[in-house]
């Protein structure tokens, strides 16, 4: 992470001035972090570079993304007893956090996988602020698609861009003001605009809030008119994992979550001298 990030970071955490960890001394110890739960283990880059930071030796123990059994000694941080009390918390909230996301992500990621094999599960930019980066690296270690990380990665023409100008208007627009290598994507609730999209020579479609036998219908549509092959499908919008196997099961290529960063529960994790 960069510099400024990581202090900001600390500087939030510590305060002006910690009376806690100054009561001990300044001894030299062991600790590890200890996974209590099964759990995708990520954050492990980011714990090294809070320790670093702090002037404390770290040694990663499981790789990222790998899967780690309850009970299991993830990270061992040796050092200042002072710093590392004072580093244990930021250590724990990133990999609880990461590690929980990067968990649900491979429960998706296996779901949609046993229905259809070539899907994606992506997660969307419905992330926390100032803390994207880690949550997208987080869905990638739990084998997921990052998607967009910016409005500046691609070109979405959303339902309100519709209703402002039209979708023609749009599509025109940012077939003529886009880079040659953005990807232009279309959000379509309806098949006249699926129809439309496809034949301009969109790159993705993507079926918003439609239930599987809509989307199922939508693809048949288009490949029947032999549009298939020319665009992605992408299907968004109110998917629960509950019913991730079914929409996987329509053959779309793409299938957004907000739920892998939005409902992902903290992993636990603690830290305990040796």
């Amino acid at each position: 992470m960069l510099g400024s990030e990581l202090e900001r970071f600390v500087g939030e955490d510590l305060g002006e001035w910690d009376d806690s960890s100054t009561i001990i001394p300044d001894n030299d110890v062991r600790a590890s972090i200890i996974a209590k739960e099964d759990c995708i283990i990520s954050g492990l880059a980011e714990a090294r570079e809070i320790c670093e930071y702090f002037g404390l030796a770290a040694e990663p123990l499981y790789d990222e993304g790998e899967f780690v059994p309850s009970g299991s000694r993830v990270f061992a941080i040796s050092g200042n007893a002072r710093k590392i009390l004072q580093a244990e918390r930021l250590i724990l909230n990133f990999m609880a956090r990461m590690s929980g996301i990067s968990t649900l992500t491979r429960e998706c990621v296996l779901l949609a996988g046993a229905a259809h094999k070539s899907v994606r599960v992506a997660c969307t930019r419905k992330t926390t602020p100032g803390f994207r980066i880690f949550e997208k690296k987080a869905v990638f270690l739990g084998g997921g698609d990052t998607h967009r990380f910016n409005l500046s990665d691609a070109v979405l023409i959303k339902d309100n861009h519709i209703k402002i100008l039209g979708l023609e208007e749009c599509l025109r627009r940012a077939k003529s003001r886009a880079s040659f290598t953005k990807k232009i994507e279309v959000e379509v609730e309806n098949y006249d605009d699926m129809l439309l999209a496809a034949t301009s020579g969109v790159d993705i479609i993507m079926f918003d809030n439609m239930s599987p036998p809509q989307i199922s219908e939508g693809i048949r549509l288009l490949s029947e008119k032999g549009l298939r092959d020319r665009v992605l499908i992408e299907a968004s919008g109110g998917i629960t994992i509950e019913r991730l196997a079914e929409y996987a099961a329509t053959g779309a290529d793409v299938i957004s979550l907000g739920c892998l960063t939005r409902d992902a529960r903290w992993i636990d994790l603690s830290l305990e001298m040796d």
